[in-house]
This record gives C-alpha cells, sequence and structure tokens, in this order.
C-alpha cells in the first residue's frame, strides 16, 4: 500500500514494542513517523510539522486524555487515533469526545491502521490548508489603513456608501475609493465574499 499523503505521523506509546511494530508498518508504506515513548516527551521534542498522531490513552505521568487537553491549550492541532487496550474503552470514548478522530483497540488489523491513517492525513492536509488560507485573510487585513478598517466594518454592516460618509463624515466619493481598496486589499470577489472574511477575522480573534 502506496502513500500518497504527506505528513509526519506521530506515535505517543509507552509500549516500546507497539512503536517499533507499528513504525515499521507505517514506514513500510512510506510514511514519515516519529515515536515518542511518553506524552512528556512528545511535548519536548514536537517540531510544529503538522501531521496525525497514534495516542496510547494509558501512560503513565500524562495520559492520552491528558496530552490532548494540554496539546489543545497550547494550540498542538492534528487528527489523533487513539490506541486503547482492553478495558480502556471509556477512556477511548472520552478522547473521542474530546476532539479524537477515531479509537483502534488492541490487538487491531494493519490494513484498518493504514485506512484510519490515511484518511488522518488527508484531514490533516485540509486544516493545513485551511490555516494557509485563514492567515492570508489576517495579512490582507493587517495591510489596511485605520480608515479602511472602519469603512471595511461599516460595509459588511450592510451601509450604503452614503451611510457610511455620513457616520465617518468624509464624501461619498472618498468612501467609493476606500471602499475600492478595501476590496482589492482584501482580495475580495464581491461583497458576500468580503462579509465571509470580515466573519472569519472576528473569529479568529
Amino acid at each position: 500500500m502506496q502513500a500518497n499523503l504527506t505528513g509526519t505521523i506521530y506515535i505517543v506509546d509507552d509500549d516500546e514494542d507497539f512503536r517499533d511494530s507499528m513504525q515499521w508498518l507505517l514506514e513500510s508504506a512510506n510514511h514519515k513517523v516519529i515515536t515518542f515513548p511518553s506524552a512528556r516527551d512528545f511535548l519536548n521534542n514536537f517540531d510544529g510539522e503538522i501531521g496525525c498522531m497514534l495516542l496510547d490513552v494509558r501512560m503513565p505521568e500524562i495520559n492520552g486524555l491528558a496530552l490532548q487537553q494540554i496539546m489543545q491549550e497550547r494550540g498542538i492541532s492534528m487528527p489523533i487515533i487513539v490506541i486503547s487496550g482492553h478495558g480502556d474503552i471509556p477512556m477511548a470514548v472520552s478522547a473521542m469526545k474530546q476532539g479524537a478522530m477515531d479509537f483502534l483497540e488492541k490487538p487491531f488489523d494493519g490494513d484498518v491502521l493504514l485506512r484510519l491513517v490515511n484518511r488522518a492525513l488527508s484531514k490533516a492536509s485540509q486544516v493545513r490548508d485551511e490555516q494557509g488560507a485563514q492567515q492570508e485573510i489576517l495579512d490582507c487585513y493587517a495591510n489596511l489603513s485605520r480608515r479602511e478598517k472602519e469603512v471595511m466594518a461599516l460595509v459588511v454592516a450592510g451601509n450604503a456608501n452614503r451611510q457610511i460618509a455620513e457616520e465617518l463624515d468624509i464624501s461619498p466619493k472618498t468612501v467609493e475609493v476606500h471602499r475600492s481598496r478595501v476590496m482589492s486589499k482584501m482580495r475580495a470577489g464581491s461583497l458576500p465574499e468580503l462579509v465571509k472574511q470580515a466573519a472569519q477575522i472576528n473569529d479568529l480573534g
């Protein structure tokens, strides 16, 4: 089975034999794999490259659920496939509620794992593309002047040029100029697109 998706697969599990067998399986399918014996080791050495994670829920010191929470607090976002041993199903369900993509109970079929990993890497690629698009919108917005930001806010609120001119005490012609610059700098092809961009900017805070 050949991998056609890019991204690193992070394996976090305190079982060395399991890590080694998973690494062999995934690398045989041409995936890039980095293994960690503990949650703390992952947190101390994570390189920031987006990918997906195979995460054991039951580990000493910091378990899988705690690692998920720490990752959320640090803004480390990636699809997680939770690995659970016998009796760990309630923890795996809790991990799913915290945002894990799926879970596998040991022992499991290698082909099932490879299918899940490909799905996780596809999702990670989507996240990467979305983050890139969001950053582009923020960069465009940062290039607006203070006045252009004021005009943009009033435009997306549904105000006509005349109303904006009265609100900002400028001429309607000046509003038209600013409005045109806003559309150009934001690379918005239409008013609905500009409204959508403004909503994303507000969501990103």
